[in-house]
């Protein structure tokens, strides 16, 4: 009787598990899809009708957002900054998350405390010093300047969980490197560091999407129409069709800015999943 009412009490449970995270999944796609098929409609159909159909899509909403608006230049301007980032924090992150993981040594965990710190610490604190700074060094207002200050921004978190990764990694390995007459640099870019290439692909990813869609930093640090990045440029968007009353374009800016970030975590979802289930198998 007890082992009846185990089971009714635990396919209830599952059942209730599965309508939260139903109407949890329906709260995220439905506006989403909302925001599609509005983007396919002229701001006279979007105020009469904002729930219904498209009745013709408007592809023209994409070509005004996407030329006359400027959303182009963002676009790539995002492209150059969010690439020219990752690829110059990847290879820093991972070298001082193999130290602090591999190398203990005198003053290390209070490096790496405040690493950790600068994963904590407010934002607009840095804002004006940085500013200044870049001022000083002659880089502001220019995408290697915002560049150099999203690889800082980016670190700690990267370092945080790049040192977790090599960390599960077995000691054995490295010694056996070293007896086959691998140095310390090679041990690290031959053996090590494939090895923890699914925590690279996450790290890149989740660096990729929040950087992809910064705006107080860039807001402050870039001044020029020729640097705006794309969060920069739908704010523009949001202020010209507000007063131009063409919503539609607003929306297919929105969709244009959504669509890479959906594209990049769809493409590896799968291997964004198997990570997360090692990573919380291991720990």
């Amino acid at each position: 009787m007890r082992l009846r009412w185990h089971g009714v009490a635990r396919r209830a449970g599952a059942a209730v598990v599965t309508v939260l995270l139903s109407v949890f999944a329906l709260t995220v796609i439905l506006p989403l899809v909302w925001m599609v098929l509005t983007s396919f409609k002229s701001s006279h159909e979007i105020f009469a009708s904002p729930w219904g159909l498209p009745p013709a899509p408007r592809w023209d909403n994409y070509v005004q957002a996407w030329r006359e608006a400027g959303i182009a230049q963002c676009f790539g301007n995002s492209v150059i900054v969010t690439l020219a980032t990752l690829a110059a924090l990847l290879p820093i992150g991972a070298m001082a998350a193999y130290v602090f993981a591999r190398y203990p040594f005198r003053g290390a965990r209070w490096l790496f405390g405040a690493f950790l710190g600068g994963m904590t610490f407010p934002l607009f604190l840095t804002i004006v010093p940085l500013f200044l700074l870049l001022a000083d060094l002659g880089l502001s207002d220019s995408l290697g300047g915002l560049t150099l200050v999203y690889v800082a921004y980016s670190l700690p978190f990267t370092v945080f969980v790049l040192t977790g990764f090599f960390r599960t990694l077995p000691a054995d390995l490295l010694e056996a490197a070293m007896m086959d007459g691998c140095g310390h640099a090679a041990a690290f870019w031959r053996v090590m560091l494939p090895l923890v290439k699914p925590g690279l692909v996450v790290v890149g990813i989740f660096n990729a999407i929040g950087l992809w869609n910064e705006y107080p930093l860039a807001l402050v640090l870039l001044s020029s129409d020729e640097v705006r990045t794309l969060p920069l440029g739908v704010a523009n968007l949001m202020m010209v069709e507000h007063y131009q009353s063409d919503w539609g374009a607003l929306f297919a800016g929105l969709v244009i800015v959504m669509a890479p970030v959906l594209g990049l975590y769809w493409a590896f979802r799968d291997r964004i999943h198997d990570t997360m289930v090692a990573g919380a198998l291991k720990g």
